[in-house]
């Protein structure tokens, strides 16, 4: 079987190439070698917290004319779950600068500056 996928992958390559010379009829408008850097992009925000505990709260505003002392138990609630959000946070961006096996556009390119593309044959 793995025979047949050589086979196909030849026929493909044979397609491609001048039958004349044997050249690629293709021929890049670029150089085929990587950039020494990426573009940087801002990161993903992530989804919103405590937004019921916040709803609940401004229910209990309207009801209540605004009033800070009579919903204390809502807004108690509410403070404790942003303080919450902000630890969980604060953890999570101690742990790994590496989030989801990609490397932020900041380290590739520190990486890439490091270890450039050789412009070069050797």
């Amino acid at each position: 079987m793995a025979s047949q996928g050589g086979i196909l992958f030849q026929e493909k390559v044979s397609r491609l190439l001048c039958k004349q010379n044997k050249r690629p009829v293709l021929k890049p408008n670029k150089a085929l070698v990587l950039r020494d850097s990426v573009t940087s992009r801002k990161a993903k925000k992530g989804e919103a917290t405590c937004i019921t505990e916040l709803s609940v709260m401004m229910a209990c505003w309207k009801q209540n004319n605004f009033v800070d002392s009579l919903c204390s138990k809502e807004m108690a609630d509410f403070y404790s779950c942003v303080e919450k959000a902000q630890v969980s946070m604060k953890n999570g961006a101690g742990e790994t600068s590496i989030q989801g096996g990609r490397l932020t556009p900041k380290q590739t390119n520190t990486l890439l500056k490091r270890y450039p593309t050789l412009r070069f044959e050797i």
